[in-house]
């Protein structure tokens, strides 16, 4: 029996990215049937999950047992217990810390980033200005994604060696930075660039461009740029 992962609209929704990047790069397709569904607002999620209580909230995966697990933490972890030879964290100690330490900052951290610019994989903006807690949001961003690299040896593109489920946390972040052009720092820059042209988050993007209806409310009144190659 299969697993259901029951995803958002894949241009706007950012858990989704995480979510799904957690079963696409870890080769775990053929164990699932993901759904994408279209609630106009939060508040409309409940509608679509009407039927698969407690949360209600996306992402939601719903085990071969029909246990509800509507966090995307939890996804994680779960899966990573599930499927242990898909090593979805890293196989080294000091790896494995790191990499769960920063993706437990992402998930409890950066509220005003995750808060005031929403994810939008459509197009860039111009204009955008962060204003002083943002600053300092993204200077964080740049202090423990340097560090993970530094103390993990990563001489990859990735935080802790190889794509692991830090990295697919950190994914919907990383295309925030893009949309408002706040990949400046160069660490961040070159973790966003690394994220952008990621084989799955494109294929997750172009999907999203082909299937997804737009949201305007996602749109800030500035002008647009063409998303980044």
């Amino acid at each position: 029996m299969l697993y259901q992962l029951i995803l958002g609209n894949r241009l706007y929704f950012s858990w989704s990215i995480a979510a799904y990047l957690m079963v696409e790069k870890f080769d775990l397709s053929d164990h699932f049937d993901i759904k994408i569904v279209h609630p106009e607002a939060e508040a409309d999620v409940a509608r679509f999950l009407k039927d698969i209580p407690p949360a209600r909230t996306l992402p939601t995966m719903i085990t071969p047992e029909g246990v509800v697990v509507s966090d995307s933490s939890a996804i994680a972890e779960e899966l990573s217990s599930r499927f242990p030879d898909a090593q979805m964290w890293p196989s080294n100690p000091a790896a494995r810390a790191m990499a769960r330490t920063v993706a437990a900052e992402m998930h409890s951290s950066f509220g005003g980033l995750r808060g005031g610019w929403p994810v939008n994989l459509r197009h860039t903006f111009q204009g955008a200005v962060a204003p002083p807690n943002i600053e300092r949001e993204l200077d964080r961003l740049e202090t423990i994604w340097a560090n993970a690299r530094a103390k993990t040896c990563a001489d990859g593109p990735w935080l802790c060696g190889a794509y692991s489920l830090a990295d697919a946390i950190f994914a919907p972040m990383a295309s925030r930075l893009a949309t408002y052009k706040f990949d400046t720092r160069p660490v961040t820059k070159s973790y966003v660039a690394a994220h952008l042209g990621d084989p799955a988050f494109r294929k997750w993007r172009a999907d999203g461009l082909a299937n997804d209806p737009v949201m305007p409310k996602f749109d800030l009144d500035l002008p647009f740029d063409d998303w980044p190659n």
